[in-house]
């Protein structure tokens, strides 16, 4: 079992170890044990996710000796709601749990979300554990403390920054998930090659085979690789003040997209689109060469993932809802652009008219 660690040096107390291996609920439940954090533990799951691993976890939890129980919420991002969290904390009333408990997340983006903004408002804050069950989640979303939930307007409008005790990426989780699921997970480890790293983005194009057949030991590589890209930039900018900001690269489209279709477009997916686009956008600005442009809209398409806006989308739809994006600043939307592969920065601003030619071209 690999661990890494994310130093959070400004409050010792914060810092945490993300745990990854083959099978390892046992020696999680064991490092729980140790880390009495908790008196006693609930899982957050959906239905789904706790009737295909939950059991595993609870007896895993028993096996060491802790207390815990299980609630879970409906699968989807349209659990992700102001409403999910206080239903969530009606049961946790009801069960009697108090600033002695902890909540343990067990899913994906969206329960790792939901449970970590929970844990961060119940009682003024509760101990939280991540236990990522997607590709997604397992190199991105568990990490760094961020939290949060949706709105009408717009993806994570409301949300908090907590961090959790403990993550335990158990790649085990990953041979139940489905094959659409797995390939938007890609998308982030993408990103972290184009933003952070090209020997990741090369070691992605030498094996995207393997990584679609989910091969354990280059899977193992490259979610460790990813998880070290994304805890070294958490260590420097938890906040998201400065550095952190480069972790949005694709996110600007993308989240608008994603939002437009109603959530039928994943989030690697939106990801992806909004990659390819924010790398059109620095060719025509003159930052990125074309040769770079090409590569990287070829590995997009390597992992299997989409570069191309649905057509059935409204791009201004997709702008209005750019608008609303929580990274806007003063009325002006920040891009997250590349000058090479490793190279990226924060524009201060995209005239709104390329963006909508730069989508409109995206869905021919």
């Amino acid at each position: 079992m690999n661990r890494i660690r994310v130093n959070l040096d400004r409050r010792l107390s914060a810092s945490y170890d993300i745990h990854i291996g083959n099978g390892i609920l046992d020696r999680m439940a064991l490092i729980l044990a140790k880390g009495n954090w908790a008196a006693r533990w609930f899982v957050v799951s959906d239905d789904a996710v706790a009737g295909l691993h939950g059991g595993r976890v609870l007896a895993a939890l028993a096996g060491a000796g802790l207390r815990a129980g299980m609630l879970t919420v409906p699968p989807g991002e349209g659990a992700k709601t102001v409403s999910t969290c206080l239903g969530l904390a009606e049961d946790l009333l009801e069960r009697d749990a108090d600033r002695a408990s902890g909540l343990i997340a067990l899913g994906g983006g969206v329960i790792g979300d939901v449970t970590g903004f929970l844990a961060s408002i119940y009682m003024r804050g509760l101990p939280l554990v991540q236990i990522p069950t997607t590709l997604l989640a397992q190199v991105d979303s568990s990490i760094g403390g961020k939290t949060g939930v949706d709105t009408g307007a717009g993806k994570n409008l409301l949300g908090t920054f907590h961090q959790p005790k403990a993550v335990f990426i158990d790649l085990a989780f990953l041979e139940t998930l489905p094959q659409r699921e797995f390939t938007s997970g890609l998308a982030e480890i993408v990103k972290y090659g184009i933003i952070e790293d090209p020997d990741l983005l090369a070691a992605l194009e030498d094996n995207a085979g393997a990584l679609q057949g989910r091969n354990p030991a280059v899977l193992e590589r490259v979610v460790s690789s990813s998880c070290r890209i994304k805890k070294g930039i958490v260590e420097i900018d938890e906040t998201e003040k400065g550095l952190r900001r480069i972790l949005n690269f694709g996110h600007t489209v993308g989240h608008a997209v994603e939002t437009e279709s109603g959530y039928a477009v994943s989030h690697g997916e939106a990801v992806a689109m909004g990659m390819a686009a924010a790398v059109v956008i620095s060719e025509r600005l003159r930052y990125l060469s074309a040769e770079d442009r090409d590569r990287i809209e070829s590995a997009i398409e390597r992992m299997g993932l989409p570069r191309r806006v649905p057509r059935d989308l409204d791009a201004g739809g997709i702008l209005a809802r750019m608008g609303k994006d929580k990274k806007k600043e003063d009325g002006r939307i920040h891009f997250v652009l590349l000058k090479k592969p490793g190279m990226p920065f924060v524009n201060g601003g995209v005239p709104l008219e390329l963006v909508r030619e730069t989508i409109e071209a995206m869905q021919t």
